[in-house]
């Protein structure tokens, strides 16, 4: 059975207020940011007892923020990513037995990611995923994102193809492969089993079946593109059914961006209740 965990992103910085926010919903899963947890990364053991207490579980950490090198394309940065990511798998995931690491790739270049850039990301990934699952027992997850060098469906292809299935493993966020001109149902079919976690967010019901160019940050800027569950930008009934249909045991989370009042979003604990409703009365998931 599928569990659910909620991204820290629509918290901004980690705090207690948070954490208790997601046990009050009955999430038994916590996801952050590195970059928006820099008040706990030197106390890991300190926000475990926090998380204890709560019936919450850490099952991830994404990578990024301050003195973490996230380049993945350059080959002359390739010595320090993967020190950097190796040591926060070993003194930050290791605390919490994470058995996964979710990975941004970094920024995308001004054009589009070209074949040499592809295969020195792979490259970059194999060594890095073979350190992580031998060293950590720790499934790198490869996150494509709009923006970043893996945001179409036939790079999110080709880095499949170019890295090996027992280093580097592959966490779909639906949203993302959607804004990036994919179809998430079929691309969560085809790499099944590659899948080490899930992502769900949704978009706007003009983004269905997009195949367009990727959406702009200025775009984003002036309005949000991340929508909440039941949005209508995504199947998501048809991702479940597919991800039920498969057995699939593994953590779904919910990635929601903090809520835009400009927009006429209400304060996190109703976005969270909207999502909340979404999994129990639309999915009718049979717990979380």
């Amino acid at each position: 059975m599928m569990h659910f965990a909620v991204g820290g992103a629509i918290f901004g910085r980690t705090e207690i207020e948070g954490l208790q926010t997601i046990a009050d919903f009955g999430f038994p899963g916590f996801e952050p940011y590195r970059g928006q947890l820099m008040n706990w990364v030197e106390r890991p053991t300190a926000l475990k007892q926090a998380l204890d207490a709560r019936g919450i579980r850490l099952i991830t950490c994404s990578n990024g923020g301050p003195d973490q090198s996230v380049d993945f394309l350059d080959p002359t940065a390739r010595e320090r990513t993967i020190a950097d990511h190796v040591a926060f798998a070993r003194d930050f995931l290791t605390v919490f037995g994470c058995t996964h690491f979710k990975i941004n790739m970094g920024r995308r270049p001004q054009r589009a990611t070209t074949a040499e850039e592809l295969r020195q990301l792979c490259e970059t990934l194999n060594w890095l995923g073979r350190r992580t699952i031998e060293q950590f027992g720790i499934r790198l997850g490869a996150h494509a994102h709009i923006w970043g060098p893996i945001e179409r469906p036939e790079e999110i292809d080709a880095m499949l193809a170019g890295t090996d299935p027992r280093y580097v493993w592959f966490l779909p966020d639906t949203a993302q492969i959607n804004l990036g001109g994919g179809d998430p149902v079929a691309i969560v079919e085809r790499h099944y089993d590659r899948v080490c976690a899930v992502h769900f967010k949704d978009s706007r019901p003009a983004y269905r079946g997009w195949t367009g160019p990727t959406p702009t940050q200025e775009q984003h800027r002036e309005r949000i593109l991340y929508q909440d569950l039941g949005s209508g930008g995504v199947d998501h009934e048809r991702i479940y059914a597919s991800l039920v249909r498969r057995g699939y045991a593994g953590w779904v989370t919910l990635d929601l961006d903090p809520p835009r009042a400009n927009e006429g979003e209400g304060p996190v604990r109703d976005k969270l209740a909207i999502n909340h409703r979404y999994l129990l009365e639309t999915l009718r998931v049979p717990s979380l």
